[in-house]
């Protein structure tokens, strides 16, 4: 069995590291340069604008859609927040050295431009299920911007995306820092033995999952609403404090980070290129930014104004990036966990979380890592749900929370390895449809941009003509 399994894991790890080859790197990198270049940082320059609309000043109950632009973009980083900047932070400075850190940086800064072309189009090109349900999603955009001769590009998401979303990675990390904090040092299992409690746990996020998405997309949002933001709230104290306690180290671990990236250890060895995928690798595991996947979520958002919604969407790369995954690698650099220790994951950072504050750190980190891989798990849940609804009929996607909840026990008891095999080379399948459909019908978001602003200059104006 453990020679089946080997197998297995080298496979996937085979696929993933193929599918991350120079030319997706070119895809998403050199495609979100284009987007920056091609909007003429038009994104950059609305940053107050989209925390208008964020705060609800826009919204209108009577428009299109399931969800508040609020609750579309805590939906969409529920699935990045969490084990994407917790756990992916720690398996990017373990693979490629602190200066993937660096990448990760430039992958959320041309991903600002990404996710405000992608999720414009999200809303612009929303299209009918076959229940005549209002969708969004990198396969709806396909079908109704590119037309059908570009279906097998939508079926290739909708595959991808089915696969890519399973829980198996947040599961699997979960039970590993809940076993690891908690019930070994406990007595409830062994370090060496622990399959029947791994099973056991994975059957009660099993059920909690269960207990929430019969509500759909409606009661998911409701609950990540209120989750994910006092979770990360929590998180950004925590670490704030630990690097506040460690404010003499925190310039050196900067330093260290722009200087691994060019000519750390991995790049003295010849192998910089591995260095930069590793960091987009994560980044696109952080922030999700031309994978597509968080499309779907904020193609559900209560709107009449694509714009608007690619505006909320573009300050994910900024928050679940630039801010908290920044924070988690300073944690680990400056706490020193990540030279000294032979943990990996979610449990590394649990041990940085640990030194710097013993006796509360890592319990404070499981619970939540938790609470936001919960929240990732029900994310995905949707996301999933959606596509299997693209492929065979929105009348049978219900059936997909049975798989799902499968997929729940056996994310709880495979290995780590075998788990980011499969997803990193997944999400590379889905970015190439996401960003080839993005490029494509780039000049329809330039010129909805043009529309929306060039209304919005004369509501300024008619307003100010009112008050005189």
């Amino acid at each position: 069995m453990e020679a089946v399994i080997g197998q297995i894991e080298s496979l996937l790890d085979g696929f993933a590291a193929f599918m991350w080859g120079p030319p997706l790197v070119v895809l998403l990198v050199g495609g979100g340069l284009f987007f920056v270049i091609h909007s003429a940082l038009l994104p950059y320059r609305h940053f107050g604008h989209a925390l208008g609309i964020l705060r609800g000043k826009y919204d209108d109950a009577s428009d299109p859609g399931d969800v508040s632009h609020f609750r579309a973009l805590t939906t969409a980083l529920s699935g990045t927040l969490g084990l994407g900047n917790i756990a992916g932070v720690a398996v990017a400075i373990t693979v490629g050295g602190p200066g993937a850190i660096f990448w990760m940086w430039i992958t959320a800064l041309v991903g600002i431009a990404t996710k405000f072309y992608t999720c414009t189009l999200a809303i612009l090109y929303r299209g009918r299920d076959s229940l005549g349900h209002l969708q969004g999603g990198p396969m709806y955009i396909v079908r109704e911007g590119l037309g059908r001769r570009w279906l097998p590009l939508a079926f290739l998401f909708a595959v991808a995306g089915m696969l890519g979303t399973l829980p198996v990675f947040q599961v699997n990390q979960l039970v590993q820092i809940v076993r690891d904090i908690i019930a070994v040092p406990a007595g409830w299992t062994s370090a060496d033995d622990h399959l029947l409690f791994d099973f056991v746990m994975g059957v009660s996020v099993a059920a909690l999952v269960l207990a929430v998405v019969v509500g759909r997309i409606q009661r998911v949002g409701l609950v990540t609403g209120w989750l994910v933001p006092s979770m990360v709230g929590l998180y950004l104290v925590l670490t704030f404090y630990i690097l506040g306690t460690h404010a003499s180290e925190v310039p050196a671990a900067f330093a260290l980070i722009f200087r691994d990236a060019f000519m750390g250890e991995a790049v003295a060895g010849g192998i910089l290129g591995a260095v930069i995928v590793t960091g987009v690798r994560r980044g696109a595991f952080s922030n999700e930014a031309g994978i597509g996947t968080e499309v779907m979520a904020h193609g559900a958002a209560r709107t009449r104004e694509p714009v608007r919604e690619g505006l909320v969407a573009m300050l994910g790369p900024v928050i679940d990036t630039l801010i908290v995954c920044t924070c988690t690698a300073l944690a680990l650099l400056v706490t020193g966990v990540w030279t000294e220790s032979e943990m990996e994951g979610v449990s590394l950072t649990a041990e940085a979380f640990e030194t710097a504050l013993p006796g509360f750190g890592a319990w404070a980190l499981t619970l939540m890592v938790v609470m936001l891989s919960l929240s990732t798990i029900l994310t995905f849940w949707y996301y999933g749900s959606k596509c299997l609804g693209f492929l065979v009929g929105a009348e049978y996607q219900h059936h997909y929370i049975w798989i799902y909840t499968l997929l729940i026990l056996a994310g709880a008891v495979v290995t780590l390895d075998a788990v980011l095999g499969l997803i990193d080379g997944m999400y590379a399948v889905m970015a190439i449809p996401t960003m080839t459909a993005s490029l494509l019908l780039a000049p329809r978001v330039k010129e909805a941009a043009r529309d929306y602003f060039r209304r919005r200059r004369g509501n300024f104006a008619d307003e100010a003509d009112h008050e005189y």
